[in-house]
This record gives C-alpha cells, structure tokens and sequence, in this order.
C-alpha cells in the first residue's frame, strides 16, 4: 500500500489561498453579470468586500475567519448590504477583550449588546452608507453590567468581566 504523503502547513496554506483566489473570482464574475442586463430591475450595492485571515491556535489547527459582505449561501455568493467586520476575541484573566474594526461609521451609529445569558456579543453599525452586523460567541459567561466600550479611528473595543461563578468548591452533601 503506498504511503500517504503528508502536507505540511504551508502547501495547504497555498491550497486555500488559491481556492479562495478562484472562488472570489467566480464571484466577481457571477456579480458582473448582474449588471449586463437592460438596466431594469438592477439593484447597485455599491462596493463589495471579501476578505479573510488565516490563523493557527495554540493546538496547531488553522482556522479561517472570513469578513466583509459577500457570503455563500446554498452554495451561492450573496451579496449583502451588511458588511461582517474583522473581530479578535482575547481572553485574559477575569476579562474579555474585543477588537472589531468598523470604519467609516460614527460612534453614534454603533450598537452593541450581550445576550444569550451573557454567552453572546452582537455588534451593529449602521451609516448612510455602511453598516455592519457581526455575532460572537463569547468563550466565558460575561457580566452586562461591567461591559465598556470604546471607540476611536475605526476600532470598536469592548471590555467584558467574566461573571464570577457561584461556588468554585462546590456544596456540601451531608450523608445520612
């Protein structure tokens, strides 16, 4: 039986980039055609934005996080009006740091609120010609209460408190 080659980190690096090369491609060719029509019925988006990061954690494993506004759904690019931002998640002892990038709105046009329990940060912004919508799990049950955020030159950043947990040593059971 032959032996399966092995590929390392950056040959599959390369894979992804040049599959996400000939999807943004087909994308762009199926969003063109929209406009070849008679010009009836064609809805401009203004500009469209595909971007993604290659990341590796600490366990070795790649993650790909995409923005912007296109998407696939049911195998198809759509175009959105909502664009998803760019956002790291950093955890450091009882706080939850979050940086989302959102240019070209005003601090008055961002929204950002906790849910789900404290489990779930939901981000919208929205401007006369951008806006913005982005959901992110929360790796810790946080405190509403505590929450700030901040806003200057485009970068969101939101401080979060974990919620202390109730009993870390647990209650005693008397055996009768």
């Amino acid at each position: 039986m032959p032996k399966r080659e092995e590929k390392d980190i950056f040959d599959l690096m390369d894979e992804w980039i040049r599959e996400m090369e000939e999807e943004f491609e087909r994308i762009e060719r199926e969003f063109m055609r929209g406009f070849r029509g008679k010009g009836e019925g064609i809805r401009q988006f203004g500009p469209y934005v595909y971007g993604f990061r290659i990341t590796v954690g600490p366990d070795g494993v790649p993650k790909i996080e995409e923005f912007g506004n296109v998407r696939k759904i049911r195998g198809k690019p759509m175009i959105s009006e909502e664009r998803e931002p760019l956002a790291d998640v950093i955890e450091k002892g009882d706080e939850i740091k979050v940086v989302a990038e959102v240019p070209g709105v005003n601090k008055e046009d961002i929204k950002v609120k906790v849910t789900n329990g404290g489990k779930k940060l939901v981000i919208t912004a929205k401007s006369e010609d951008r806006q913005y919508y982005k959901e992110i799990d929360l790796p810790a049950e946080v405190d509403e209460k505590a929450a700030k955020a901040n806003f200057k030159n485009g970068v969101l950043e939101i401080t979060l408190k974990k919620k202390a947990s109730s009993s870390d040593s647990g209650v005693d059971i008397k055996v009768e």
